[in-house]
């Protein structure tokens, strides 16, 4: 009898400390970071910030990858159809909440196929014209929208893009479309509409902010609840619009992953955003890091879900989809 029970008490610290060990197991090699988007743009500088710090908690490097195309959907096919086991990853932007409708045969299921790890930032919108333009103030700038109609010309990058969803949501609010001008990017939109040839636009305050400083193009509102610190105009609740947006980021791997290694992602997310580097940066392009409620799977998982659901009638409204 004591033999039986000395084994088993010499068994016993191994059994309890095998749950521990198989959950300091991940990871145990480097990781990849799939960008949908071009290296040097705003979506770039955000992974490569957050890849940086949550290399450091895990210990192991964060490779980021640029996989561009599709609005970002063949990153996100890529990650959504590799293997759950935490070890690819993505950051998107609003764009994915669009792609569920946007896109009428996608590979993957967005909702199914990836596992959000955590909100990771928020970026202002901002309702921007020439330089020239009439309108002295947000209502006069929506005056004109309805007034002109389709005289009036508004630029943006693309199905998808945070400004053509930005856009839409502007002519929901004036009540009235106009013509979409479809442009290879944000910086041509921006040199059109310093020269005047391009009527008016809504994009990132991280585009916006040089010329809007410079006085090169002319500014009205943001879309976020709050004011952005550095910039000089009003939000839109404020003026009692109801054109609310936030051009955020967020972090996914494979649907399916073990909860024990999402939550291990989530907590080396959660320990990035408090990196002072990636604050002063972010802080720098006018973006706003998520809080530490946000950048969790719970709380990422349903405001994907609100997203997709506050987008989807008024693409389904717009009858503009892609392939």
């Amino acid at each position: 009898m004591f033999m039986i029970s000395r084994r088993a008490t010499l068994a016993l610290p191994c059994l309890l400390a095998a749950p521990a060990l198989a959950q300091g197991a991940f990871p145990q090699r480097a990781l990849t970071l799939l960008v949908p988007f071009a290296a040097g743009g705003p979506t770039d500088m955000i992974g490569r910030l957050v890849a940086e710090g949550m290399s450091k908690d895990l210990g192991q490097p964060v490779a980021v990858e640029n996989v561009t195309g599709a609005g970002g959907t063949i990153a996100a096919a890529r990650v959504a159809q590799s293997r759950p086991d935490g070890y690819t990853l993505l950051l998107h932007h609003i764009g994915l909440a669009s792609a569920a409708t946007l896109y009428r045969r996608l590979p993957f299921d967005i909702q199914r196929g990836l596992a959000p790890l955590g909100v990771v930032s928020h970026t202002g919108m901002t309702l921007v014209a020439r330089p020239d333009f009439e309108a002295a103030d947000l209502a006069a700038y929506l005056a004109a929208i309805r007034a002109r109609g389709d005289a009036l010309n508004l630029g943006h990058s693309g199905l998808g893009g945070s400004n053509q969803l930005c856009g839409m949501l502007l002519q929901h609010a004036a009540g009235q479309s106009v013509t979409n001008v479809v442009f290879r990017g944000s910086a041509p939109a921006m040199t059109e509409l310093m020269a005047g040839r391009l009527d008016i636009t809504c994009d990132q305050a991280t585009v916006t902010a040089p010329f809007l400083r410079d006085n090169r193009i002319r500014g009205y509102a943001v879309t976020l609840p709050q004011r952005i610190p550095g910039l000089d105009l009003p939000t839109t609740a404020e003026l009692g619009v109801p054109l609310a947006m936030s051009a955020w980021h967020g972090l996914y791997t494979a649907g399916g992953t073990p909860p024990e290694v999402q939550q291990r992602l989530a907590q080396a997310i959660r320990l990035a955003l408090r990196e002072d580097r990636l604050k002063s940066r972010f802080a720098d392009t006018f973006t706003t890091v998520a809080t530490q409620e946000e950048a969790d799977p719970a709380h990422h998982t349903a405001f994907l879900a609100s997203e997709i659901d506050r987008l989807r009638p008024l693409i389904l409204a717009a009858g503009q989809f892609a392939d």
